[in-house]
């Protein structure tokens, strides 16, 4: 098994606790009506989003992959973090045992957001991750970010 990390910098001029709101706390039914395309919905398993908690993604008909369930490691809402794993689904591409996406907010001086992005693929057995392949995903993250 590997583990290759990415990282990734968004400045926003909306301030930390909207956008912390908006696509963190609010997200699971903010963006599948923004995004319907890419996302039909998102669902609790397990929890109401607290630790612990697993929610399945339905991705929308112009996404390549059906769904993906997630699981939260970590919500901070007074310092904007949250950590949570993609564990199962056919985004994993039988390839990847895991995705862990740690996400952390900051203000910026002009009074908008620094969004720092780490994302940490376990691959399964000697698969290699190829980087443009993590671009082209992480850019479509971004543009729904």
């Amino acid at each position: 098994m590997g583990v290759f990390t990415y990282e990734s910098v968004v400045i926003t001029v909306i301030p930390p606790t909207k956008m912390f709101k908006a696509c963190i706390l609010d997200g699971d039914t903010f963006i599948p009506k923004i995004v319907s395309q890419a996302f039909k919905s998102v669902e609790y398993i397990e929890g109401n989003g607290e630790a612990g908690s697993i929610k399945k993604v339905t991705f929308g008909e112009g996404s390549q992959f059906k769904y993906m369930k997630q699981k939260v490691k970590a919500i901070d809402k007074e310092n904007f973090v949250d950590i949570y794993s993609v564990v199962e689904g056919d985004a994993l591409m039988n390839k990847l045992e895991k995705i862990t996406y740690e996400t952390k907010l900051e203000a910026s001086p002009n009074g908008g957001s620094v969004c720092k992005t780490t994302s940490k693929y376990y691959t399964i057995g000697d698969f290699e991750l190829k980087e443009d392949g993590v671009k082209a995903g992480k850019d479509k993250a971004l543009g729904i970010f």
